[in-house]
């Protein structure tokens, strides 16, 4: 098993990263976060992920490429999801820093999920229901304490529970609700609710 491969970046495209290392130039399926990464770079360091399919007349192995561990977690996460293989996969890193995908999980942001090519509701559903625990008991919790800690303390909880409860009354989901909520009032400190309620309604999608 490949745990990681460091050497020469040899050839890359948004897709793929070639690393030549002992001679070998080893292909790797990479998303777009890595290329971000890595693109300038003559030598790199990649995290290895490996697809092998065999039991068919081409028996195939197809490496994947990670700028972080925690990508590489998330992916291993995410393939585990029923419905969602590895090119789904690599699609959602690619649409989203790890930071940001632990929070829409974490959050039970199923409209930001879907809003990824290729992903319904049910799969954005899915995805959260199978993997919001696993993460926020994982080394991915700690890593990115931003994105799965509960919403700041430092805001007045009256003004946002009555705001979040107007928005869900006119028909939004909680979950996206609040967090365009708890933006708005870390933004403006001190607003009052019904300001609140009108720059959300701008807002929410």
């Amino acid at each position: 098993m490949i745990e990681y491969i460091r050497g020469v970046l040899t050839d890359i495209t948004p897709a793929m990263a070639v690393i030549e290392t002992a001679g070998v130039g080893y292909a790797l399926n990479i998303s777009l976060n890595t290329f971000t990464a890595i693109q300038d770079k003559q030598e790199v360091k990649l995290f290895v992920d490996e697809a092998i399919v065999t039991g068919g007349r081409d028996d195939s192995i197809t490496l994947y490429g990670f700028a972080t561990k925690q990508e590489r977690e998330l992916y291993r996460h995410l393939i585990s999801v029923s419905g969602v293989g590895a090119n789904t996969a690599r699609m959602i890193l690619s649409s989203f820093t790890t930071a940001e995908l632990c929070g829409a999980i974490a959050n039970g942001d199923e409209r930001s999920l879907k809003g990824v090519k290729g992903i319904g509701l049910r799969t954005a559903q899915r995805i959260i229901v199978d993997l919001k625990d696993k993460i926020a008991n994982s080394d991915l919790a700690q890593d990115i304490p931003n994105q799965v800690a509960s919403p700041a303390d430092n805001i007045d909880k009256d003004v946002k529970d009555e705001a979040i409860a107007a928005l869900t009354m006119l028909g939004f989901s909680p979950a996206p609700t609040a967090k365009v909520v708890v933006a708005i009032m870390q933004q403006q400190p001190g607003i009052p609710v019904e300001q609140v309620v009108k720059l959300a309604l701008k807002q929410i999608k």
